[in-house]
């Protein structure tokens, strides 16, 4: 579900993540795949949040995955960056320089 999540919110726009009610949408599949105990599937919501400036379901959907056992974002809440390093946040105007602790500085 993940897979076919990702490739269906590709452009990071609304229309393209669908409402959570629509399961064949990407947000519905994340959603699904989250329920079914995949932590990731959280992550990637919360990515896709951060991307459409949702920076509320981004912190909720980071809480979710870390509470289910995902480092990744578990370290993310803990900093809680509203800027990051990415190309897509410097699209939407959310844009850093890359720092030691992403690692690759």
């Amino acid at each position: 579900m993940i897979e076919l999540a990702s490739w269906f919110g590709d452009d990071n726009s609304l229309r393209a993540y669908g409402p959570a009610a629509d399961p064949f949408s990407a947000s519905g599949l994340y959603r699904r795949a989250y329920r079914k105990g995949d932590a990731r599937a959280a992550q990637h919501m919360a990515m896709g949040c951060f991307n459409r400036n949702d920076l509320q379901g981004y912190r909720h959907w980071l809480r979710l995955a870390a509470k289910k056992g995902e480092q990744d974002a578990a370290e993310q809440l803990r900093y809680f960056e509203t800027r990051l390093w990415h190309a897509a946040a410097r699209e939407i105007g959310r844009g850093r320089p890359e720092q030691k602790r992403d690692g690759f500085a």
